[in-house]
């Protein structure tokens, strides 16, 4: 049973056994069989609506505002308080990323920031003339580095000169007591500046190599998939060594995870909460971006079809048994690196359709290793394997003695999956209107983990010439690689021999359109 979850996260893969769409809510590693982690379990059933107001006791692990106990439900109002420092009191880092990741789902940045920078002036009274010197010089710089960690961690936040406006506000007020804030404040925006130029940078390549990707998708040449091998590259002519392939996925993997900002996995999901009609959505469409995640979820499926293309292009069967088991080896040197979502993808390119049913092909090919990569990709009991590997190499990066054993790139899509569970499983808010906090820190934990992995540089050097090709190269559709399958070994039952005639049929078609289009 394949669990759809938001279109723009969906992962279309035609599998045989359908790895990346099939999640299991049985138990695993990190879910228990209700879909989520054991104390947001307790809280979603016993959560009393008649509770009174303020942060209440945790039942299990939480963020807390300060020295108190775990918050696992508060009104907004609340929370908010929660976050403002004073003179004597800041609040915990655990805290602030927790709540500037979820609030967002129930007030806007801009909207916070004004609630933050109010409470913050009347509390320390800084509308007041003249500003008690002592007192602001404590609260300076615990404002300071709230404001810091908020422009670190969410730099696209203060893409609105709104943000940006009401740092400086602040920062005025308490300037005549310590010079030193302003030059603290112009450091800061330097910084931020320079994230939103390589943020903005990162987006115009994405779309510079989505383009390039669309227009690679071509079935032209199966038509012609006769004894002449067609006139095209092919991986193996571009990079015949598994590692060497291994570590220009790793670099594609890794440069897409830097540009994904923690605050895109909330606002992926941010119209699924039907019980909260209290509140109207935060975000525009247009201001909903979740542009670095989807792209990264295209960059698996173009991965998925290169792999599935590679194998079907060769017109005989001993090449395309080379090209299979260079895949093999690949996959399991992305495996001993810690980059599953390229592993993932090669085993999912190779477990497709079209390629599965070259049976003449696989039986030349030597493909034991690829059955115990699959396996440790299993999806049963909810990927068990796949999340006993992954807490491997989670340990292996936390006590690494270099940066290559510090890499770890989860497969995505069950990430994604187990943050849409994490959702679906409880609402935003409690019937008596507390926002449900306990799983917002669940939520952190989670988003929190994978902040740490994207943050890894890539050790290995680039090969452009890979890079370019991993890109760009032609890749077939789905009924392209159907009928470049069947060129390869004939159908075998009436089902197929029908199909491969309208397929063969209509790519002819198309073939022809185009060579008289370019004629005229």
């Amino acid at each position: 049973m394949m669990l759809r979850i938001a279109a723009p996260l969906e992962q279309k893969v035609v599998s045989r056994r359908g790895m990346p769409q099939t999640v299991f809510p049985a138990a695993g590693t990190m879910f228990t069989p209700s879909g989520f982690s054991p104390h947001l379990a307790s809280t979603c059933s016993e959560a009393d609506p008649e509770e009174e107001e303020g942060p209440q006791e945790a039942r299990g692990p939480g963020a807390c505002a300060a020295d108190g106990p775990p918050i696992t439900s508060a009104s907004l109002d609340t929370l908010i308080q929660h976050l403002v420092p004073t003179a004597d009191y800041y609040p915990e880092k655990a805290y602030v990323f927790t709540f500037l990741l979820s609030a967002r789902l129930f007030i806007s940045p801009p909207e916070l920031l004004v609630r933050l920078c109010d409470t913050c002036i009347k509390q320390q009274q800084l509308d007041q003339s003249p500003l008690d010197t002592a007192k602001v010089r404590k609260f300076g710089p615990k404002i300071l580095q709230l404001l810091t960690e908020w422009t670190e961690t969410f730099p696209t936040d203060f893409r609105e000169e709104k943000m940006v406006g009401l740092f400086k506000d602040i920062i005025h007020r308490i300037a005549p007591c310590d010079e030193a804030y302003w030059k603290t404040l112009n450091q800061v925006l330097q910084t931020l500046n320079q994230k939103l130029a390589a943020i903005a940078q990162g987006e115009e390549s994405i779309v510079k190599v989505n383009a390039s990707s669309v227009s690679s998708i071509s079935d032209k040449l199966v038509g012609f998939k006769t004894k002449p091998p067609p006139i095209q590259k092919d991986i193996l002519s571009i990079c015949n060594d598994p590692y060497t392939l291994a570590q220009q996925l790793t670099h594609v993997e890794l440069e897409h995870l830097s540009h994904i900002g923690p605050e895109e996995f909330v606002q992926a999901f941010v119209q699924k909460d039907p019980l909260d009609s209290t509140q109207q959505p935060c975000f525009s469409e247009q201001k909903k971006k979740t542009t670095n995640l989807e792209a990264y979820v295209r960059w698996f499926n173009r991965l998925c079809y290169l792999v599935a293309t590679e194998i079907c292009m060769p017109a005989k069967k001993k090449q395309r048994a080379q090209v299979i088991e260079f895949f093999i080896d690949v996959a399991r040197e992305c495996f001993n690196i810690g980059n599953f979502n390229s592993l993932m993808a090669i085993i999912s390119g190779m477990n497709m359709s079209p390629v599965s049913r070259l049976k003449k092909t696989w039986g030349k090919a030597k493909t034991a290793k690829f059955f115990i990569l699959e396996h440790q990709m299993d999806p049963t009991g909810n990927f068990y394997n796949y999340r006993t590997a992954l807490r491997g190499a989670v340990h292996r990066s936390q006590t690494a003695n270099s940066i290559r054993e510090k890499i770890v790139i989860p497969f995505f899509s069950l990430l994604i999956k187990d943050i849409y569970f994490l959702n679906e499983g409880c609402a935003n808010r409690l019937p008596n209107g507390h926002v449900h906090f306990a799983k917002f820190v669940e939520l952190a934990r989670q988003v929190g983990e994978f902040m740490t992995w994207k943050q890894i540089e890539c050790p290995f050097e680039t090969d452009r010439s890979i890079l370019h090709y991993l890109h760009t190269a032609p890749i077939f559709s789905e009924d392209g690689l159907y009928l470049a399958s069947y060129e390869s070994e004939s159908p075998e039952n009436q089902v197929e021999k029908d199909r491969w005639k309208a397929l063969r049929s209509n790519i002819l078609v198309k073939t022809k359109e185009l060579k008289e289009h370019h004629g005229s």
